[in-house]
């Protein structure tokens, strides 16, 4: 055992050393005086979802239901994208015209990672922190697939996001259980920094995060 694991563990011991041998978690309350609903609007949470995405230097546009198909092309154009992935399950009408798809289940890691990019749906979108939930739901795909390319289009849904993160948590309950169900917290492209506090990009995730919110409200945050 290395000196700095002894060093951990035995920390642990010491804080843990008042402890009564019979104590099991249960029986310390836990304060959950916390807030866990949002008496917010809609618009105003939608806004300071779309905000905060946007604070995480992701690139977001909010368009409206008969936008969509028009936006995912419009985004994978931009993008120069010719070789897209996508889950099996993903909804047809989204797929971009003259790029060719390359669709999940059955690609290798080498595969994933040759593509110009992916396109998913979403599960959940948190206000409160600018966070993108993905639960390998429908329109998801498998945790890779959301990793591996450099750029990552996603389609989430105004009625999907809420406010705070409790409300999150509660949404996500049933496939918590689930081991089949990994879930995934996105906040902005892949980011991390090395021991300069030099910001490196791209390192665990996609580089270009784009966020495409369909409401059938008017903008409410500028581009």
């Amino acid at each position: 055992m290395s000196d700095a694991r002894q060093a951990i563990l035995d920390r642990i011991r010491g804080a843990l050393a008042d402890v009564p041998a019979q104590e099991s978690p249960e029986n310390v309350e836990v304060d959950r005086s916390y807030l866990v609903t949002d008496p917010a609007p809609r618009a105003e949470i939608l806004e300071r979802f779309v905000e905060r995405v946007r604070e995480y230097k992701a690139i977001v546009h909010e368009v409206a239901p008969s936008e969509l198909a028009g936006a995912i092309a419009d985004a994978c154009a931009r993008r120069g994208v010719k070789r897209l992935v996508v889950p099996a399950d993903l909804e047809p009408s989204w797929f971009p015209p003259g790029v060719a798809l390359i669709q999940e289940p059955g690609l290798t890691n080498h595969q994933i990672e040759d593509s110009d990019g992916v396109l998913t749906a979403a599960a959940i979108g948190i206000a409160q922190t600018g966070t993108i939930v993905l639960d390998s739901g429908p329109g998801q795909g498998r945790r890779a697939i959301s990793l591996l390319p450099d750029y990552h289009l996603c389609v989430i849904r105004e009625d999907q996001v809420v406010s705070l993160v409790p409300e999150a948590v509660r949404r996500l309950s049933d496939v918590a259980g689930n081991p089949s169900r990994p879930i995934t917290f996105i906040s902005g492209p892949s980011a991390t920094s090395d021991i300069e506090l030099n910001r490196v990009e791209g390192v665990h995730g996609p580089r270009t995060l784009e966020v495409l919110v369909v409401t059938d409200h008017q903008s409410v945050s500028s581009p």
